[in-house]
């Protein structure tokens, strides 16, 4: 089955909020002709992966799409992300750097250092003498406080209400793809749980506290299963939409 195109998105996205490719062009600065080819899904005019994932972020925002979800997309049907650049490539001198001539060690430097070690050293252990030795060992071998055998152990107040109440607020999505779509998964507090490509035939699974919020890119190619109930399609083929479940009904809000 064939993936729903980043083009397909982008164009849908941009007539679901009802802009024109000349109201897009002014408000992104990038040119009519370049947004044409990409909503075609030619991305032969943008100068290189780099430029196209500008010009993908740039479209994205305007048109309500995350962004780092589309160049991702991107990436996985376009061969990857930017290729990492050799230092030696970027680091490169015709220059001969003139290295010192190398010295060989001050023997007579060490000699000294040692000698004053040693008399330093002979100094305090004459001043200390055998008691300070013999407190010494007296001191190491003095046992160190134990806990008594029959000492209980208390373990912390378990807190059963806190634990109900998180169960309560718990929201748990299962997606099943009949074809190929894309998705992007985030809790009530924006943080993301999944982005990518959900394959065919496949299901995964996604829970959060509160809310969870998706973007589906071919609503008619996935099922849902919200908190233990089945809702069907959310939406019919090729249909890009988007849906917040919450803890109290599996229906979206």
């Amino acid at each position: 089955m064939q993936e729903q195109s980043i083009g397909a998105m982008l164009a849908a996205a941009r007539r679901a909020r009802g802009l024109t490719v000349g109201q897009l062009s002014a408000t992104t600065r990038v040119r009519e002709a370049l947004i044409y080819a990409i909503e075609r899904d030619d991305f032969s005019l943008c100068g290189g992966d780099f430029y196209a994932r500008g010009h993908i972020k740039a479209i994205s925002r305007v048109v309500g799409l995350d962004p780092d979800a589309m160049v991702h997309l991107y990436d996985e049907q376009h061969g990857g992300g930017p290729k990492p650049v050799r230092a030696a490539t970027v680091f490169q001198t015709d220059k001969r750097v003139k290295l010192r001539e190398r010295r060989g060690p001050n023997w007579t430097l060490a000699l000294g250092v040692a000698l004053a070690i040693v008399v330093v050293f002979g100094i305090v252990r004459a001043m200390g003498g055998p008691d300070s030795t013999h407190m010494a060992d007296v001191r190491s071998a003095s046992p160190s406080p134990s806990v008594p055998p029959n000492t209980p152990i208390t373990e912390p107040p378990r807190r059963p209400a806190a634990l109900t109440a998180t169960k309560k607020n718990l929201v748990v999505v299962k997606v099943k793809a009949k074809r190929a779509s894309y998705l992007n998964v985030r809790d009530s507090k924006g943080r993301k749980l999944f982005s990518g490509t959900l394959r065919a035939g496949r299901s995964s699974t996604w829970q959060a506290t509160s809310a969870v919020d998706m973007l589906i890119g071919d609503a008619g190619a996935v099922s849902l299963q919200v908190n233990g109930k089945n809702l069907g399609h959310p939406g019919s083929r090729g249909e890009m939409v988007r849906r917040t479940f919450g803890p109290s009904s599996p229906r979206p809000r």
